[in-house]
């Protein structure tokens, strides 16, 4: 293929495997770099080195055209184009670690240092507003000894994805985001990406700065839709007849606002959302600014889980049981970072509360995440259902929706089944169960009678 390059792509964890799988998959030649010996062992074996829908298919498919080593020098000697995709942890202060990128960023710049021709360098990991230009930028030249724009050009280039659809997010994307050290850099990367995607996506090209700001503020600015979406649930609740589907579904028809993550439900989770956001806030207040709207997004999310918490307990029968359904911070992913199912069950726990626990793919995380007195991990809904007084639906997963009446627990009463997410069959539901969903209002006398546990 004539439009194929050589790229080093540095980092094989949940994003950057999806990225050199991807990149192989429309004809580039990939070499994957990681420390992770076990990584680099998957991907040149044909195997995922992490869980993600499709990825694992995507490799085996592909390996003619992608292989891995621990050696960043080496492949940066092999390769024209360098992707950088490796964590950036929170500190303490909610900002964002480089430690990971600039380790990488010496190796490169050794690399370069023996190396001739033009090389394109390309950070996709989440930094924050002044990083690239500021540190990344000049180490690569006193690692390299080499001229930024002259020698090699440099791209802050964040991916917009979520965790489960990673593949599709990284091949149909809305938009192509280059923050640029100079035109011949944006340019080349640009053509990288022209038979990457399968549509057409806007490209926004800029400076550095500009482009570290647009990553974080596009999280920030979906976090506040999600916030406030919660917030009109709860409003909803108080009134008789209210429906935040209903809402939100008038609302996302204004095509100044946009129907995308405006479903009152639960809170965002997940590695970049809440962080993000904290980050968002965090770099406000260092320029002496205060990020009310961040920081108000971010204490309606804190309130989500103590509001369903109080709403199980008044529903729980003395010595009763609670079911969770769903502990990933989303369907179609195995991760349980900041998940607002783990999050409950360990208020739960906090309060004395026995807890069932099930989902179809975060079992293994969740044992991990939970301390394990009081809590039994069950093999299905319907397990986890049955062994439970009141059952919640955290995360929306399809499989839930097969959970039946008969499969309830009525040991003690009338059992509870708290939706959050309203995917289950009101009907069948309410006439054998307190059937209670998050962001309706009801109707005085309309759900039954808690059973009150205190």
């Amino acid at each position: 293929m004539d439009h194929a390059m050589k790229i080093s792509v540095i980092g094989l964890g949940k994003l950057g495997a999806v990225m050199a799988a991807v990149f192989a998959e429309r004809g580039h030649q990939i070499i994957g770099v990681d420390l992770n010996e076990a990584f680099v062992s998957a991907i040149n074996e044909g195997r995922s080195p992490v869980e993600e829908p499709g990825l694992a298919e995507l490799i085996a498919k592909n390996r003619t055209r992608l292989r891995a080593t621990g050696d960043a020098a080496a492949a940066v000697a092999e390769t024209d184009a360098t992707f950088i995709i490796v964590p950036t942890p929170s500190g303490d202060d909610g900002t964002f670690s480089l430690r990971h990128v600039l380790a990488a960023v010496e190796a490169i710049g050794g690399a370069l240092r023996h190396k001739s021709g033009y090389h394109l360098v390309v950070l996709s990991s989440t930094v924050m507003p002044g990083a690239t230009g500021g540190e990344i930028l000049p180490l690569l030249e006193a690692s390299s000894g080499k001229t930024c724009g002259q020698d090699f050009g440099l791209c802050y280039n964040p991916e917009f994805i979520a965790l489960g659809s990673v593949i599709r997010d990284m091949s149909r994307p809305d938009m192509l985001l280059i923050g640029e050290s100079d035109q011949r850099a944006g340019t080349l990367l640009a053509s990288v990406y022209e038979h990457v995607f399968e549509n057409q996506p806007q490209v926004a090209r800029m400076n550095f700065v500009n482009a570290e700001l647009a990553k974080l503020s596009v999280n920030t600015f979906v976090t506040t839709k999600i916030s406030y979406a919660n917030m009109l649930g709860e409003i909803c609740e108080r009134l008789p007849g209210a429906d935040v589907d209903e809402v939100t579904r008038a609302l996302g028809l204004d095509s100044r606002i946009g129907p995308k993550y405006l479903q009152g439900a639960l809170g965002y989770g997940g590695p970049c959302f809440p962080r993000d956001n904290v980050a968002f806030a965090r770099l406000a207040r260092n320029l002496g600014l205060e990020a009310v709207l961040a920081e108000a997004t971010q204490k309606v999310n804190l309130l989500q889980v103590p509001r369903l918490a109080a709403l199980i307990l008044s529903l729980l029968p003395e010595g009763g049981t609670v079911g969770i359904l769903g502990v990933s911070y989303k369907s179609s992913t195995n991760i349980v970072e900041e998940s607002q199912g783990i999050a409950l069950a360990s208020h739960l726990l906090a309060e004395g509360v026995a807890v069932n626990i099930y989902d179809p793919a975060a079992m293994e995380n969740a044992a991990r995440a939970l301390p394990l007195e009081n809590v039994c991990f069950r093999r299905s809904a319907a397990e986890c259902a049955g062994a439970s007084q009141v059952v919640v639906i955290a995360t929306p997963w399809k499989e839930f929706q097969q959970l039946r009446p008969e499969h309830l627990n009525t040991s003690m009463g009338i059992p509870s089944v708290v939706d959050c997410w309203r995917i289950l069959d009101r009907e069948k539901f309410e006439s054998v169960a307190n059937y209670v969903t998050l962001g309706i209002g009801y109707a005085p006398g309309r759900a039954a009678a808690p059973a009150g546990r205190r």
